[in-house]
């Protein structure tokens, strides 16, 4: 079912095609990749999403009807600009600002604790934002993003600013969230986490959509039909219409060819012309990281 959905959205400002008929749709209850390079127009197309701005046309489905204004209730944002008050306290705004998405002060003070201590940072209660570090403070953005318990969540450039460790931590609760069923979508121009986490993706450039797909689709369809061949002799014998060698590493008992498969034949069949006349000790495709696809995709627009 598709949680969410945007038609041909266009946005334009002074001059600038920042949305040229943008359409993707956001399964329910998966984690939606939404790529691209700086500047491409995902977060333009986030703010549609959040009612921040409107489009110059096209339309913004949510649950597949038109979406409303009441439906900011049930989404949270953790912007890439973070956005808190440095003055105030970090439990008086962030009662506060849960407030603002229709909690009581009561509940959402009950709530926000729970998260504090599951983060172990309860100790940050009555601390000015400005005291605390820059991760510390992204903590509580995320904390605070969730803590109405809206059915999509929307996270652009989670990691940011992120040592691994907290990264891992925020990766993992994202990937709980997606257990507990919200559907999330996860903007970002660092391919790094999106084979982990991400089901679909859509790639912007320059402010159109310009490839989609399930993660492991997308993978499937940019393979070069390149293997890595590991044998126990350091001459591959090979039909050359069947394949052609194009590395090749030396080893002391095991020799490892990279070999491109030219005749089209399935992968079995290949192995099984490769096994007749050698010892293969494994065989693997090379399938291209989603980094890899990343850059070769915006290269070539």
């Amino acid at each position: 079912m598709i949680f969410l959905e945007t038609k041909d959205v266009v946005k334009q400002y002074s001059g600038h095609l920042a949305l040229d008929r943008v359409s993707i749709q956001v399964p329910e209850k998966k984690i939606f990749g939404l790529l691209g390079p700086n500047g491409a127009g995902k977060t333009t197309l986030i703010r549609i999403i959040n009612r921040i701005t409107a489009p110059d046309s096209g339309e913004v489905l949510f649950q597949g009807r038109p979406l409303q204004e009441n439906d900011v209730y049930n989404i949270g944002y953790l912007p890439e600009e973070r956005g808190l008050y440095k003055k105030m306290k970090v439990g008086e705004q962030a009662v506060y600002l849960a407030q603002l998405k229709g909690l009581s002060a009561s509940e959402a003070e009950s709530r926000l604790k729970t998260w504090f201590q599951k983060f172990d940072i309860l100790d940050w209660w009555n601390k000015k934002l400005e005291e605390l570090s820059k991760g510390m403070q992204q903590k509580i953005q995320f904390i605070i993003t969730v803590v109405h318990d809206p059915e999509l969540l929307i996270f652009d450039e989670p990691f940011s600013g992120f040592d691994p460790l907290n990264t891992e931590l925020l990766k993992n609760e994202i990937l709980e969230l997606k257990e507990r069923g919200k559907t999330i979508i996860f903007s970002t121009h660092n391919m790094s986490s999106v084979e982990e986490i991400c089901d679909e993706i859509a790639l912007i450039n320059r402010s159109q959509v310009v490839l989609s797909g399930h993660v492991t689709e997308v993978r499937a369809r940019y393979k070069n039909h390149i293997f890595k061949v590991q044998t126990t002799s350091d001459i591959l014998k090979t039909d050359e219409t069947l394949c052609e060698v194009i590395e090749y590493q030396k080893g002391y008992h095991t020799h490892i060819f990279r070999v491109k498969k030219v005749k089209p034949v399935t992968n079995s069949e290949f192995l099984a012309a490769l096994l007749q006349n050698n010892e293969i000790v494994s065989f693997e495709e090379e399938i291209p990281s989603m980094n890899d696809i990343f850059i070769q995709t915006v290269t070539n627009e």
